[in-house]
């Protein structure tokens, strides 16, 4: 059952990321948070421009909104280079990925998102690709089969993936830069709203965006969706200006509580704490139980609310914590399934 969620981390299409490209870091002193990565990448690009050579491949893995698209933007601009974006399941066949890669310039940056999803066929096409700048494929078949040889001018490949776990280990070595992307601190989320603030020339107090900013669930994309839409209602209602009653008032419109919650992450504990007793309940049950796809679950509910300490993975399955009762004002069972995760 689909469902538009306000603090997901994922993009709610293409109508959304046009105002959202306007608040889009250009160049890498912008970028705000990640500072490995972007220490890392600070030092490989500098490196790369001295000796006039392509970035080395860099994939970058973590929950979605996090800024994996924006960096590989930030990476072709520092470079001069042209960015050509696809996505894993997009390259169903080999001659989708050898088209786009036959038709790089040289130092091209090629981004591709949900880099797990390559089937195997594409997948060895792109070995080669990336440790030898060219591709070889098979024409005819049978005796008259032949092998073509195609080279390609040296580029950039930047895959991005929620789900690392799933990538192959012969792909994954061959990426130059491996970094985990984290959530982002509030002082960090606040950082930017300030700038997106400013860019979009808004009224609005500092108390206002540091409420934004603590129910932004550390991810900028959620940051930013958030403010556009307070903005719109302090528009309507407050002659555009964004004070913290506003805000406040705001986000109890959209569904989104203090730590940042949405409907779905609600009824998500709620499911586990009332229809499994607080689990352990494996995650095929609560995704049946909510009529939502377990991919959702797992990639956009649970990683924040494990990162908030609502909830516990576990061999035996999913966990309520303490904190999730109590952020639910639950009653607690007198012996909880896991009494270790009730003593934190």
């Amino acid at each position: 059952m689909a469902r538009e969620r306000i603090v997901t981390g994922e993009s709610l299409g293409p109508e959304e990321e046009v105002p959202l490209n306007l608040l889009r870091p250009q160049r890498l002193d912008e970028v705000i948070g990640q500072r490995d990565l972007v220490e890392k990448l600070s030092i490989s690009l500098k490196a790369a421009r001295d000796r006039g050579e392509p970035v080395e491949h860099v994939l970058m893995h973590g929950p979605p909104g996090l800024g994996k698209t924006t960096l590989a933007h930030v990476i072709g601009r520092e470079m001069g280079a042209a960015v050509r974006l696809t996505s894993g399941p997009a390259l169903t066949r080999p001659g989708d990925l050898v088209g786009l890669l036959t038709n790089l310039d040289e130092g091209d940056v090629l981004f591709i998102d949900e880099i797990h999803r390559l089937g195997p066929a594409v997948e060895e096409y792109i070995y080669p690709a990336m440790e030898d700048f060219r591709v070889e494929f098979t024409v005819d078949s049978g005796m008259h089969a032949k092998s073509i040889t195609l080279p390609l001018k040296p580029f950039t490949l930047i895959g991005a993936t929620t789900r690392a776990g799933l990538l192959s280990g012969p792909l994954r070595a061959r990426f130059g830069i491996v970094h985990h992307l984290q959530f982002y601190k509030p002082e960090e989320i606040e950082t930017i709203l300030i700038r997106s603030a400013n860019l979009l020339k808004m009224n609005a107090d500092g108390d206002a965006l540091n409420l934004l900013a603590s129910r932004a669930r550390g991810t900028p994309r959620v940051a930013n969706r958030l403010l556009r839409r307070v903005r719109d209602f302090a528009q309507v209602k407050a002659k555009g200006k964004l004070t913290l009653d506003v805000a406040a008032e705001a986000l109890k419109l959209e569904g989104v509580d203090e730590v940042g919650l949405d409907q779905l992450d609600r009824e998500y504990l709620r499911v586990i704490i009332t229809t499994y007793a607080g689990g352990p309940v494996g995650i095929e049950a609560i995704a049946a139980t909510l009529n939502e796809d377990i991919d959702t679950l797992v990639d956009v509910v649970e990683p924040y609310l494990l990162q908030v300490g609502l909830l516990a993975r576990t061999r035996k399955g999913r966990l309520a914590t303490l904190a999730a009762y109590t952020h639910l004002k639950q009653t607690p069972p007198e012996r909880p399934a896991d009494a270790s995760l009730f003593d934190q």
